[in-house]
């Protein structure tokens, strides 16, 4: 039997994965190009969590670190490998929190956690910073051939020698940025000149303790006073920084741009991320070359590391899900996710050992995940001026799309539906809505219209909310 060149690369396709699925000890009914890898930790005499915090291929190898709630809130937690057939080795037991993670290209060294590993697959401890809970490592801005920025969950900012692993502390954030409450600092990066990090403090409508801030070598800028997650930026391939955060009316996309900070609305997923405890891990990252993946506030968007016309226009929703998420990355082809599902920490005496697993799937399963659905306000009784605009909500990637309107002011006030279909920053009017003193309204859009971004803009001074519902 001839067989065609096309019908013999999908044979070979299908051995390849079968030899996968067999070096992952597949089981029965399961699909072979999905399989999960456990990590645990003690089930006694402390019990706490065992989240897969960073992930990071290097060296031949997958690497991975988990984490405790707190350090030494547990035990069992640490640093682990997983070689060409995914086989798990535990390299050493930290007892600690990390979810941080950089490549040091001057040194060919990897940053994850507290420690340092060469091309060669040799792990150091950098053992000043094995108590702290590290959560991002970044580029240092003035000596990058030979040091790093590690950033802590409590907002002490260290510079790290990468050749002696002497850690010396620059910053106490909580002090610099104003920060009274419990700081949880998260994502960093260094990009366009600047060091921007990540403060993710929220217990509640009102709280202020939240941060996006950048430092430029000589002082410190307080851009928001909301809870920001994950900053992230392709130095050198569009140089755009990206941050992920959210309030009480919407997940929030910052974005720097010849630094110039816009900001941009996205739709949540899911109320259950609304709390910084909940909301933990949700990071910007490379899984494709020249390729993103963006996981904000229970959805997965594609996201370009570029921009046009000083403007974003290549966000796109992928789906929704419940899961957290600590990290992903490339491997072998495999799309890797981290993951905490089974945690004692909290009192959950229905979870008595932490424990976790290594997702490896393909990129494309994603788009099998929910379907893109969601919600969010850009007013929430909200004074707004006359003339006003709103902040850019996105709407393309989703199905049935509703705006919901309330007003409450001195006569009728018209609220001005404006589209950028193109994403270039330009608007123009799409619709019209007359809403009374105290009066609700709400406007479906036509099935199958899309565009990129949507804004409000009132014609009268009012106290205005708007949330837009998509499903």
């Amino acid at each position: 039997m001839k067989v065609s060149r096309r019908n013999a690369l999908k044979i070979a396709g299908l051995f390849a994965v079968a030899k996968v699925g067999k070096l992952l000890g597949e089981a029965g009914g399961i699909e072979p190009h999905v399989r999960t890898l456990p990590v645990t930790a003690d089930g006694s005499p402390k019990r706490s969590e065992s989240g897969v915090g960073a992930l990071i291929a290097w060296a031949d190898k997958l690497w991975a670190v988990t984490y405790l709630s707190e350090p030494n809130a547990g035990s069992g937690t640490g640093l682990y490998e997983i070689d060409e057939n995914f086989t798990i080795r535990k390299l050493h037991v930290s007892n600690g929190v990390y979810a941080n993670r950089l490549l040091h290209a001057q040194s060919n060294q990897v940053s994850i956690g507290p420690y340092m590993i060469d091309c060669e697959g040799k792990v150091r401890v950098v053992e000043e910073l094995v108590a702290e809970r590290l959560t991002a490592t970044m580029t240092h801005l003035k000596d990058p051939a030979n040091k790093l920025y590690i950033l802590t969950m409590e907002g002490m900012l260290h510079e790290l020698d990468v050749h002696s692993l002497k850690a010396t502390k620059l910053f106490d954030l909580t002090k610099e940025l104003s920060i009274k409450g419990d700081p949880h600092f998260k994502g960093g990066y260094t990009s366009q000149g600047r060091v921007v990090v990540a403060n993710n403090t929220f217990t509640g409508p009102g709280d202020t303790d939240g941060r996006l801030a950048e430092w430029d070598g000589e002082r410190w800028t307080i851009l928001e006073k909301k809870p920001f997650m994950e900053v992230a930026s392709r130095s050198g391939f569009g140089n755009v920084i990206f941050a992920t955060g959210w309030d009480e009316l919407s997940a929030i996309l910052k974005v720097c741009i010849r630094r110039k900070w816009l900001t941009y609305r996205l739709p949540k997923a899911s109320h259950a991320f609304d709390q910084y405890w909940q909301t933990e891990w949700t990071r910007i990252r490379e899984v494709e070359t020249e390729r993103y993946l963006m996981d904000c506030h229970g959805m997965f968007y594609e996201l370009s590391p570029v921009a046009f016309h000083d403007a974003i226009w290549g966000v796109r929703p992928i789906c929704t899900h419940l899961r957290i998420v600590p990290d992903f990355c490339s491997f072998r082809g495999f799309f890797v996710m981290g993951g905490n599902e089974a945690a004692a920490a909290g009192g959950n005496l229905l979870s008595p050992q932490p424990q976790s697993g290594i997702w490896f799937g393909h990129t494309d399963d994603l788009w099998r995940f929910g379907k893109p659905q969601g919600w969010g306000g850009l007013w929430r009784d909200t004074v707004v001026k006359a003339g006003e605009v709103s902040d850019a909500f996105l709407m393309t990637g989703f199905d049935k799309k509703v705006l919901h309107v309330f007003q409450e002011g001195a006569g009728s006030t018209d609220f001005i539906i404006e589209t950028d279909f193109l994403g270039q920053g330009i608007w123009r009017k799409y619709e019209s809505i007359r809403v009374a003193s105290g009066e609700y309204k709400y406007h479906v859009f036509p099935s199958g219209f899309s565009v990129h971004w949507v804004r409000l803009r009132s014609s009268q001074d009012c106290e205005a909310t708007a949330e837009f519902l998509y499903s």
